[in-house]
């Protein structure tokens, strides 16, 4: 019997089922490390525990409670995420790029940055994530907050032809996962 945590993760607040690799049971707000398809990231136990076989349909693995080292290295990718944060503003208003910066994400693996964007971002920031990349030696990635939230985690999403085709992975990128009907209770 495997132990499956509901778990907020990410700067938008995706929601998904990570199964706990210890068998251990995590109290609701419990600060956790998970392992998504996008690497390793920092996440909060939303239910105390959901016990299941393991059928499958898990959006990754909850590693552990987060430790005070954790919270250490978290301060410091804040530190990074906020100058990014800047450094982008600057570079969009330099070049006079019509583009509306909501956030950046740095994911705790300190690899990737993901800068979220209210609409898709336009052509003429490509040539800005050459230099973030090499700034804060880092792989970027931009994405559309807009396109997630209209669009989910791809073409019919939350609808049982997308769930046969993979979806279900909504804590990689969803931003509706609750309409996802592998997520919906």
């Amino acid at each position: 019997m495997s132990v499956v945590h509901l778990v907020r993760v990410g700067a938008m607040g995706n929601v998904g089922r990570f199964s706990s690799i210890d068998a251990r049971r995590y109290p609701r707000g419990s600060r956790v490390i998970v392992r998504t398809a996008r690497g390793l990231e920092t996440g909060e136990v939303l239910t105390p525990v959901v016990e299941g076989d393991a059928t499958g349909g898990e959006d990754g693995l909850l590693m552990r409670r987060m430790a005070v080292e954790d919270e250490l290295l978290l301060a410091r990718l804040g530190k990074n995420r906020h100058a990014a944060f800047e450094a982008c503003s600057r570079k969009i208003a330099e070049l006079g790029i019509h583009a509306t910066l909501l956030d950046v994400e740095h994911l705790f693996d300190g690899e990737t940055l993901i800068f979220y964007f209210l609409e898709k971002p336009p052509a003429e920031l490509e040539g800005i994530l050459d230099e973030l990349k090499t700034e804060y030696e880092a792989k970027v990635e931009f994405a559309s907050f807009v396109a997630s939230v209209t669009a989910g985690c791809g073409p019919g999403c939350g609808t049982d032809e997308a769930t046969g085709a993979g979806c279900g992975s909504c804590t990689t990128g969803c931003a509706v996962s609750g309409s996802c009907p592998t997520h919906a209770s």
